[in-house]
């Protein structure tokens, strides 16, 4: 009676791992490059700067997306706000510095376009002689369209 109980436990685990891993579908994945990219200097007051970024996203995957959403950080700025040095003002993004596109095809490609990547305060109101070495434009999320 034992052994009979052991080949029904044995029996009952192979139908259970053969039907766990019939049914997983392969996950998808996109491929999403930027193609594009321009660093804009816009002044937003008389002492301070902004840096803004603009440029171009392409699927160049076999998959569709949505909400693809485009940010940038300035990996050379400060965290503290110093008098004709770059900085950055938090790393949480708000609405402004980040876009989000609805929906990209295979081989589509979309504008994007954000603002307030890093800041530039000067006493004197002089535009900054350099943008920042480090600014990096990435993709942080993206769905995967079924």
């Amino acid at each position: 009676m034992k052994c009979q109980k052991c080949w029904y436990g044995l029996f009952i685990c192979i139908i259970l791992m053969f039907s766990a891993t019939g049914c997983t579908k392969e996950q998808k994945t996109a491929n999403i490059k930027i193609t594009d990219r321009e660093l804009v200097l816009r002044q937003d007051s008389p002492n301070s700067f902004v840096l803004d970024v603009s440029g171009k996203v392409r699927n160049v995957g076999e998959t569709d997306v949505k909400r693809l959403v485009i940010t940038g950080y300035c990996r050379s700025c400060q965290e503290i706000f110093v008098n004709g040095k770059w900085f950055i003002s938090e790393y949480e993004k708000t609405d402004e510095q980040k876009d989000v596109i609805s929906y990209l095809a295979p081989g589509n490609e979309n504008e994007f376009r954000f603002k307030g990547v890093a800041f530039y305060f000067t006493q004197t109101g002089e535009k900054p002689e350099t943008l920042p070495e480090n600014v990096e434009i990435v993709i942080e999320s993206y769905e995967v369209v079924e």
